[in-house]
């Protein structure tokens, strides 16, 4: 009976309603929370029948989506853990309790966040989600890991009590030798140079270099050195570590350049010489023949003018930033930068079938499909921004318009519930 149907039509219609100023209220609530993704409220006709009788009414069905794939206003901070991203992609995180529970930490991503070292270091924010990414390997590289899985995935923890020391791994040699030195009247003395590198414990130690000048050449400029280095670190019976020549060209074109190096091991490609260290290894860059930087020879005075190396001495740490490639980096008081760990950045297919969890998170689901880990930066993500957080997606004068409709809406169909009602009594009376 369509008096009935209209009667059925009109709840279905406080209910579709009750449901969208359900979603309002949520999206007002939330209009200032960072990362909160405002929630529609979708309206789809139901039809019972249709034809030329009577005509039978099916009411409304209210559905609700969220629309994660919405970016919000990017608000800078002050904090440097303040993260937010700039491209469609989410940032890796899991629970407290997954992440201190001992097992695999399940994965669940968002948008933003405001991450802090708690007590044990682990990076996370007020409502309890921590930061995951992929450790580094000791030299700050990253290791190849399976991307369309979360296994390698560990919560960052940082240890900002514990002292770190970087062991030189790299020289790089620069120098100019007397050409005039190489002359059979030349004294013949050595040129000593003294380099500082730090051990594996972050202890200073040095290589004693000497260049010795060739004097044998009665017609002149030999342009031939000898070069011996030792180690302190090393056992004085092992001393020196590498001897090895080196000629200089003195031609009008490349006069002065590195012409060749016999010895040592050394790499003409690279320009290297590799050293055993007392705990390590060193490679002594000292250019390539014909090159422009390393070991020069020309009439000037012994000048050892650029020396570069790597490493530090024992350092506390003083800093911790997110760089827009995702990689966790450490700053230590002697001026040391060490990546402790790389952020993945997660994509779904549909961002919007994402499933909404507490904290501003969300899980994957069947109409969200499966996720992929992509370098920040890279493909569809976007990088991650430090100093960042991602504002609400809220619009107050739009959800306002809505509010005013939707309570329009609820009394027109409390209305027509109304005149039901009276149409019914009206049925009633007449029987009597």
């Amino acid at each position: 009976m369509s008096i009935s149907s209209a009667m059925n039509a009109g709840v279905s219609g406080l209910a579709a309603n009750s449901s969208r100023l359900g979603t309002i209220s949520d999206n007002i609530a939330n209009a200032s929370t960072f990362g909160y993704k405002r929630v529609e409220t979708d309206f789809n006709a139901l039809v019972v029948g249709q034809g030329a009788g009577l005509y039978t009414a099916g009411g409304v069905r209210a559905s609700t989506t969220r629309s994660v794939s919405q970016d919000g206003a990017i608000v800078t901070t002050s904090n440097a853990l303040d993260l937010a991203m700039t491209g469609r992609g989410m940032l890796p995180v899991t629970t407290l309790n997954d992440a201190t529970g001992g097992g695999a930490p399940s994965l669940m991503m968002t948008r933003t966040g405001a991450f802090r070292p708690d007590a044990g270091g682990l990076l996370r924010t007020e409502s309890g989600l921590v930061l995951m990414g992929w450790p580094t390997a000791a030299d700050g590289s990253m290791p190849l890991v399976a991307r369309d899985t979360s296994a390698a995935l560990q919560p960052i923890r940082i240890e900002s009590n514990r002292p770190v020391g970087d062991p030189t791994t790299q020289v790089s040699l620069g120098a100019n030798l007397p050409a005039t030195e190489t002359l059979p009247t030349g004294s013949g003395d050595p040129l000593p140079l003294r380099v500082e590198y730090f051990g594996n414990l972050g202890t200073s130690e040095s290589l004693d270099i000497t260049f010795t000048p060739d004097t044998s050449d009665p017609t002149g400029m030999s342009n031939t050195w000898t070069v011996s280095i030792s180690d302190s670190a090393s056992d004085p019976a092992a001393n020196p570590i590498s001897t090895f020549q080196v000629t200089f060209d003195d031609s009008q074109g490349a006069g002065g350049a590195l012409l060749n190096v016999v010895g040592g091991g050394y790499d003409p490609a690279t320009g290297a010489i590799p050293l055993t260290v007392g705990g390590g290894n060193i490679e002594l860059s000292i250019g390539v023949p014909g090159g422009a930087s390393g070991l020069k020879q020309l009439a000037a005075s012994f000048s050892p003018s650029n020396v570069v190396k790597n490493g530090s001495p024992v350092g506390q740490l003083v800093a911790v930033e997110v760089d827009p490639q995702g990689y966790v980096k450490a700053t230590y008081d002697t001026g040391f930068v060490k990546a402790l760990y790389k952020i993945p950045v997660i994509d779904v297919p549909n961002p919007n079938g994402l499933v909404a969890v507490e904290g501003q998170a969300f899980k994957t689901s069947p109409d969200s499909g499966g996720f992929f880990l992509w370098d920040a930066g890279d493909g569809p993500t976007g990088a991650i921004a430090g100093y960042a957080r991602e504002a609400s997606t809220t619009d107050i004068a739009q959800e306002l318009t809505h509010l005013i409709t939707t309570q329009r809406a609820y009394s027109s169909n409390a209305k027509i519930i109304q005149t039901v009602d009276e149409m019914l009594q009206e049925t009633t009376n007449i029987k009597r």
